[in-house]
């Protein structure tokens, strides 16, 4: 599995606000693009086991503005893992080196059917794993 997991977005139109601009709350629905796309191509035996992940804190830090027409990356890499929670890092870029925004999410999870916190599965845990072992 890719340690850094990237997807391009396709802008709307009505992602623009009046200035021309994405609006700023829209990054945080390409982020959840991303991970939904990361969790269905990675962590999709979290749902067979009824495992949920629950954002607890999402923030982002704006840096250059995406316009209408620009192209949108999204890369994630697991970055903290927890006892029952773990954090995701966000690259919003052009696909180059120019970077519109980066971004954090703290995910807990969560089993749905006994409705209690659950350990940090495997399968995240060696995402974060093979991320520390390609920084070395």
């Amino acid at each position: 599995m890719a340690h850094t997991y990237s997807t391009t977005i396709e802008l709307r139109f009505s992602d623009l606000d009046l200035y021309g601009h994405v609006n700023s709350v829209v990054y945080f629905t390409y982020l959840e693009t991303a991970r939904v796309k990361l969790f269905k191509d990675f962590f999709k035996e979290l749902t067979d086991k009824h495992i949920f992940t629950l954002v607890a804190r999402a923030e982002c830090d704006y840096k250059l503005p995406i316009l209408f027409g620009d192209e949108l990356v999204v890369s994630v890499v697991v970055a903290r893992i927890g006892t029952s929670s773990f954090d995701l890092e966000y690259r919003l870029y052009d696909g180059k080196e120019k970077t519109y925004a980066t971004a954090r999410t703290t995910l807990v999870c969560f089993d749905n059917v006994k409705k209690v916190t659950v350990a940090v599965p495997d399968c995240i845990s060696r995402m974060a794993l093979h991320e520390k072992e390609q920084k070395k």
